[in-house]
């Protein structure tokens, strides 16, 4: 990714490594509108993805003297990007109740349409089932690092997984997804 944001990667991680400020600039700007697509795929809101990508750059600032270069810059800001996001997940106390959470939905349903595009779908799962979701089927994040992440089993990760992916099909019809 940062091949075509950021020209010159090496040279900006080491200038950014001596505290030159433009080159922390120049991380920020090159990376704030993946990393701000992250946290908003993960967070509900749009003040949690904001505070997200503030907290992913300060960490990337106060770090970045061990970033060890072994994978892509981009890899390594994702990862401070979703764990973060999860992080802001259990702090706001999110609880993701199959039976708190279909109640809900019950009273909405008749508030929406018989079909549902993806987005809406995603929306409608319990934060912590979109955010194994989005950080699995899209991120490409295995069960063992996403468990890790969420301070859980990798078992924890394909329940939640496979459980997300039946609503979906449930919600969106078996051909959408199969």
């Amino acid at each position: 990714m940062e091949s075509y944001i950021l020209s010159d990667a090496e040279s900006v991680v080491a200038r950014a490594r001596r505290g030159d400020e433009a080159a922390l600039e120049a991380l920020y700007r090159a990376f704030e509108v993946p990393v701000y697509h992250l946290a908003r795929r993960i967070c509900r809101t749009t003040e949690d993805a904001e505070d997200v990508l503030q907290e992913t750059f300060f960490e990337v600032c106060r770090s970045i003297g061990r970033y060890r270069e072994e994978g892509s810059l981009w890899g390594w800001i994702r990862t401070i990007a979703a764990s973060k996001a999860l992080m802001r997940l259990r702090r706001n106390k999110y609880r993701d109740t199959d039976e708190l959470h279909d109640e809900l939905v019950g009273q909405r349903k008749e508030e929406t349409h018989l079909r549902m595009d993806l987005e809406a779908a995603l929306e409608r799962l319990p934060e912590v089932s979109r955010a194994v979701v989005w950080l699995h089927d899209v991120e490409g994040y295995t069960h063992d690092e996403i468990g890790g992440m969420m301070g859980k089993t990798p078992s924890f990760s394909k329940s939640q997984l496979a459980r997300a992916h039946a609503r979906l099909r449930r919600w969106l019809g078996e051909e959408v997804l199969a």
